[in-house]
């Protein structure tokens, strides 16, 4: 019952895509007041039905009805019932059927709320935006279907994926695809924008709201999966450069970049071609991205749907989405000339630009080179942190100098001379990592600078604070920069002073290691609902501050499907994490344990956070504005 009311629900949202576009089509023709209703209503229409869909597939999810494919691969009864909605897009059809739902939700809100706006502008976005729903349903139809029923049906269901059943990884795939379905409305916006010629001002004010809200999304969504990594696989660290970490990050430069840009198309009515492209950039990155995690082509702890039919569907899509865009866009391009003084702000955001592209070209290179290599060669290589921290680390240092030094920059041509206050500023920056280098011992020069340049625009920050107080447009700027200052610093200082060892012990056996005695006391076994623990009980001994830490690593036993999972023991505290993993080590009493020590972890996502914050408050000041 629940999988032909999905089914119907999903052909009704191609039906009246098909309709939005036709009917839109028409009213760019012709002016009639009835088919501008009648676009409203199939608007509304078909968002009632996307919404529906999804709703069908977590009831289905709720009530286990195991005769469809989707909800026995993917649950079982004993399974909580908040993993039971998890599930739903838990895997490859429910995701994507989510991701259709925030194309038709990004549509409609787009119509309603942009109403202000050219109607021939709004009516072309609708058209590409429905081109895109049409694509993915197609998709969804074709080998992707959460609806698809099992014969005969099952008495029982296989189980989520145990690594999947975590409140911050439940969260994060809704967080994420906000962030990058939402580009899509740009995407098709810039498009829509060539076509009717509405551009300048009045276009950077139509999608401003709509860039900072895929950011503040596609922010909180990496935050999220960074800290679920950092607990839940055992890893012990805030980024790794896998593959697919690095697929979310890149679309995140390319909204950066734009909504940087954006303001100077507002401001000064200039790099709108750089717009367009960034626009296009970010939905054309998005895909790719999605097209890497489900091809199967990326080795990764994170990746799924491994069907190269899926993938190469992505694929013909994406070259569609490519090449389409191109040609609209050079076919209607009419080239600016940008002259900018070099001493105003827009030179600045021009600046952030390109280093926004150096990094996100850096990450592509590193994620798709072994992929090219093992193509070509059969040779199979993997890019890890010493190929970014190389290539990356240097370019930091003067991009946080143009963060700090750019918001004090007029636009046009600043006449101000902020070469003083900048000395001071510096210098009270090189007084801190002095006192940091003597109280907390030796660290490499590209280090050095890195906490010294983090610190200076810290300092600026917390300065613009003072200046700013009766300017609330200048806080969200001043927050996120100030979280990204902060960001860096704790992750320099983390980086210099971790501590990580493995070594291998048995129950009632001690290791003495640095300043830290681990004595492992017992281990326990206990039964949870759809799971089976083997719970280590070790306690941590600080020799040099004298204090006793208790941590209980785990080891989970998963029946349904059959899995081990290692869930780490975590002491989080202002200053630093204890950090502790055990493995069994097979045939054997022993146990393989892994310890860390990670300062200022809580103070990384903290100031990941505030970056996001940022955003979120510019959103709150644009409604007040508006």
């Amino acid at each position: 019952m629940l999988s032909n009311i999905g089914s119907v629900l999903i052909l009704c949202i191609l039906s009246l895509s098909i309709l939005i576009i036709y009917n839109s089509y028409v009213d760019i023709k012709i002016k009639n007041q009835f088919i501008k209703k009648s676009i409203y209503n199939l608007s509304l229409f078909q968002t009632t039905a996307t919404v529906m869909s999804f709703f069908t597939l977590v009831v289905g999810f709720i009530f286990s009805d195991f005769s469809m494919v989707n909800v026995y691969e993917n649950s079982h009864f004993d399974k909580p019932l908040f993993y039971k909605i998890a599930g739903t897009w838990g895997n490859h059809e429910g995701s994507l059927l989510l991701w259709i739902n925030i194309l038709v939700l990004f549509s409609y809100l787009f119509l309603i709320f942009n109403y202000k706006h050219d109607k021939k502008f709004r009516l072309y976005t609708l058209i590409f935006q429905n081109f895109l729903i049409i694509g993915f349903v197609i998709f969804l139809l074709l080998n992707s279907n959460p609806f698809s029923l099992i014969y005969p049906t099952p008495s029982e269901g296989l189980g989520l994926n145990p690594i999947l059943q975590d409140p911050a990884l439940a969260i994060h795939p809704p967080l994420l695809y906000v962030g990058f379905v939402g580009c899509s409305i740009y995407f098709s916006a810039a498009i829509a924008s060539i076509l009717s010629e509405y551009n300048g001002k009045q276009f950077a004010l139509s999608i401003k709201s709509w860039v900072q809200v895929s950011w503040v999304f596609q922010t909180l969504g990496i935050i999220v999966g960074s800290i679920w990594a950092y607990y839940e696989l055992g890893w012990g660290g805030f980024w790794f450069w896998d593959p697919v970490e690095n697929a979310s990050l890149l679309p995140w430069f390319a909204i950066s970049a734009l909504m940087h840009s954006v303001m100077v198309l507002e401001k000064r009515n200039t790099l709108y071609e750089w717009v367009i492209i960034l626009c296009l950039l970010t939905f054309i990155l998005s895909v790719a991205g999605t097209f890497l995690v489900r091809s199967g082509i990326l080795n990764s702890v994170h990746t799924f749907a491994s069907d190269p039919s899926r993938g190469l569907y992505i694929l013909i899509f994406l070259s569609l989405m490519i090449f389409t865009s191109l040609i609209i866009f050079f076919k209607k391009r009419k080239k600016e000339t940008y002259n900018f003084n070099p001493n105003s702000k827009e030179t600045f955001i021009l600046a952030n630009n390109w280093f926004m592209i150096f990094f996100l070209v850096t990450v592509l290179i590193g994620t798709l080179y072994p992929i090219f290599l093992d193509v070509l060669t059969n040779i199979k290589v993997s890019v890890g942190p010493p190929f970014y921290n190389i290539v990356i680390i240097p370019f930091i240092i003067p991009f946080l100098l143009f963060m700090a030094i750019g918001p004090q920059i007029s636009w046009i041509n600043s006449k101000k001379n902020y070469l003083l206050k900048t000395m001071y500023i510096l210098v009270v920056a090189l007084v801190i990592n002095f006192f940091l280098f003597y109280f907390f011992g030796s660290y490499g020069f590209y280090s050095n600078l890195i906490l010294i340049v983090a610190t200076f625009l810290i300092l600026h920050s917390i300065i613009d604070v003072k200046k700013s107080l009766k300017k609330k447009f200048e806080y969200p700027r001043i927050i996120s920069h100030l979280g990204f200052g902060f960001l860096v610093f704790f992750i320099g200082v983390n980086y210099q002073h971790s501590v990580e060892t493995d070594f291998n012990l048995k129950v009632g056996e001690t290791k003495k290691l640095n300043n830290y005695e681990i004595f492992f006391e017992n281990i326990k076994i206990e039964k949870n609902k759809n799971y089976n623990s083997v719970i280590g009980d070790f306690k941590i001994i600080n020799l040099k501050k004298n204090y006793v830490q208790q941590l209980n690593p785990e080891i989970r036993i998963y029946a349904q499907p059959e899995t081990l999972t290692y869930e780490a023991a975590i002491k989080s505290r202002v200053n630093s994490d204890l950090y502790l993993t055990m493995s069994n080590v097979s045939r054997s009493d022993f146990y393989n344990i892994k310890f860390q020590n990670k300062p200022f972890m809580i103070w990384i996502w903290i100031s990941a956070f505030m970056i996001a914050l940022g955003g979120i408050i510019q959103l709150i000041l644009k409604k007040d504005e508006n």
